[in-house]
């Protein structure tokens, strides 16, 4: 698999910096980090990740609608909603706005490396064309 760029959104410092982690140890990029859900679907476009985490309970917007907003903007935006929400309602609401794949908290990196894997080889090409 080649190398991906990521966007990070959570409010959470400590996710962001173990979400980096394991995403650098596994051969990609974190190129943006956003705190709200607002920051990232505002600065999507001109960062331009080829895949994005999103959490979904933050201040300003959540990541639902977040998913939504960059959806509009980006059709084949690939998403994976990293959270500690399990319930069916919210997981089907978050595939509902466009994300491509669901993680529940807490992630470690070989849960991750095969989200990444799955959500790319499904929906990769697409995105890259």
């Amino acid at each position: 698999m080649k190398s991906l760029s990521f966007m990070l959104v959570d409010d959470s410092n400590i996710t962001i910096k173990k979400l980096t982690n394991m995403i650098e140890e596994l051969g990609h990029r974190v190129i943006f980090v956003a705190n709200t859900g607002q920051h990232a679907a505002n600065e999507y476009m001109a960062v331009k990740p080829d895949m994005v985490t999103m959490d979904i309970t933050m201040p300003d917007m959540d990541g639902i609608e977040a998913t939504r907003r960059i959806i509009t903007q980006d059709k084949n935006a690939l998403i994976i909603m990293i959270t500690s929400h399990g319930q069916e309602q919210m997981v089907i609401e978050a595939i509902e706005a466009g994300a491509k794949g669901y993680v529940l908290k807490p992630v470690n990196k070989d849960k991750l490396k095969e989200h990444i894997e799955q959500v790319f080889d499904k929906y990769g090409a697409e995105s890259l064309s």
